[in-house]
């Protein structure tokens, strides 16, 4: 959904008539009940994603994803962390989507001052 932000904001006013695939309708059917019934999770909420074509890697990943930002969510909340503005969240992911999570060794050594660790 990257460079679509109309479409980012129809998927999250709501994602069932959002412009987007079954398939990913699907995932955020799952994802939804991840995050509001987890509880109540069983094999055949696996075998319905399963059956929109998501493989148990991306099903682990989009679990993973909406557990840790719940965590986190809450810790921030817990501890007053203050909240980025919206620019720190615009260059952040522009920086994610361009140079992705991990800078080559050499960047992020020479970031450091050439000090390894």
């Amino acid at each position: 959904m990257l460079g679509d932000a109309e479409k980012v904001a129809a998927v999250l006013k709501d994602y069932r008539t959002a412009p987007i695939s079954e398939a990913e309708k699907a995932l955020f059917k799952f994802i939804e009940r991840v995050n509001r019934q987890s509880n109540t999770i069983g094999p055949a909420d696996i075998a319905e994603v399963k059956a929109a074509s998501w493989p148990e890697e991306a099903i682990y990943d989009a679990i993973s994803v909406c557990a840790l930002f719940n965590f986190y969510n809450r810790w921030i909340d817990a501890t007053g962390v203050q909240d980025m503005p919206a620019p720190g969240y615009q260059m952040s992911g522009h920086r994610l989507a361009t140079e992705g999570y991990a800078q080559p060794e050499e960047k992020s050594v020479a970031a450091r001052g050439g000090r390894r660790g």
